[in-house]
């Protein structure tokens, strides 16, 4: 079985569709990570509506367990919008830091949604993590899934989480702030993962104020920083996150670059494409094992979901029979 990553949402703090995004993305923080048939989802922002539109037209009954960074806005957004949330039979483990429960309520209540979370046909469960907690899934065959987290630095707190399956391992490190040396919490957390995806907002002048404000203290980081953590943590893959709601496809693709130069393999996350970490596949087609070229041969594969067209732009796919819109949901349901 298959240990992959696939991208729903890339960007940071807002969503930002449009002509100077399209190649990159502009959903905010939405990752799904596939361990043989357990799926986890890291983050439920605005890109969470895309993974539920793929569970559709796959036909599948949607049991994912969700691990959450903190909850701010742009990480909890999607939810609402998860087409099959408003479905019976669909399952979802929620974790996350204390207050979790809570913050997705308020979410979904009035003045700001129609629908209450309590109203709700899906099984959800809640349980809240703090530093240095293990959550054990089990997995496919007897492999079993253990997902440890660690508190890094960001306003109001974020976990970062490691994701272990079968010898191999992803990390998920958004929303922190670096500090005059990498964070040791991360730097253990990541110890020889295979895939280090990292909170690279900003470039470095305008994290160090030489364009536009000083970013210090905003709890974001750079990808010079990132490659510090993964050149001592000797991670495999860095795989830039978070991108600013500012930056156009063409920055994002100088800030990559900047970093291949550096570190050979780094490459920015974009939406709509698969990293496979290890699996049933050549060994070329692995995380670890993959060319650095800027064209595409990173290690990336469209999902199904979205197409990749040849200039790299991301067309989405026709809905097929049984894709039905989380808007036309909600307003069947409110018109009831």
């Amino acid at each position: 079985m298959s240990f992959s990553v696939t991208f729903w949402g890339v960007r940071g703090s807002i969503a930002t569709p449009g002509p100077e995004t399209v190649e990159v993305g502009g959903n905010t923080s939405c990752v799904e990570v596939q361990c043989g048939e357990r799926t986890l989802l890291l983050d439920t922002g605005t890109g969470m509506r895309q993974f539920g539109q793929k569970l559709l037209r796959e036909r599948k009954r949607a049991q994912v367990s969700v691990f959450y960074s903190h909850l701010h806005w742009d990480h909890i957004q999607g939810l609402p919008f998860f087409t099959p949330l408003y479905m019976p039979g669909t399952e979802l483990s929620f974790h996350g830091p204390k207050g979790l429960r809570d913050a997705l309520a308020t979410q979904m209540s009035e003045p700001g949604f129609p629908v209450r979370v309590a109203d709700l046909p899906a099984r959800l469960s809640y349980s809240e993590l703090t530093e240095g907690m293990v959550v054990e899934l089990p997995g496919d065959g007897g492999h079993d899934i253990r997902v440890t987290c660690a508190k890094l630095n960001h306003p109001g707190g974020v976990l970062a989480y490691r994701v272990d399956y079968r010898g191999h391992s992803v990390v998920y490190a958004t929303d922190t702030e670096h500090y005059s040396c990498p964070d040791p919490k991360l730097v253990k957390l990541a110890t020889g993962a295979d895939l280090l995806i990292y909170d690279a907002q900003y470039d470095d002048d305008e994290y160090a104020g030489r364009r536009g404000p000083p970013r210090t203290g905003w709890g974001h980081s750079t990808y010079s920083e990132g490659i510090r953590v993964a050149d001592m943590a000797e991670v495999s893959r860095l795989a830039l996150f978070h991108h600013d709601p500012g930056h156009s496809d063409a920055h994002v693709r100088g800030i990559e670059e900047a970093a291949q130069r550096l570190r050979p393999g780094t490459f920015a996350c974009r939406e709509g494409r698969t990293v496979l970490v290890v699996g049933a596949q050549p060994a070329q087609e692995t995380v670890g094992e993959l060319g650095t070229e800027p064209t595409g041969e990173l290690g990336l594969e469209p999902t199904g979901e979205l197409g990749v067209e040849a200039s790299g732009e991301l067309t989405e796919a026709p809905d097929r029979d049984g894709s039905t819109d989380a808007a036309q949901v909600l307003a069947r349901r409110v018109a009831a």
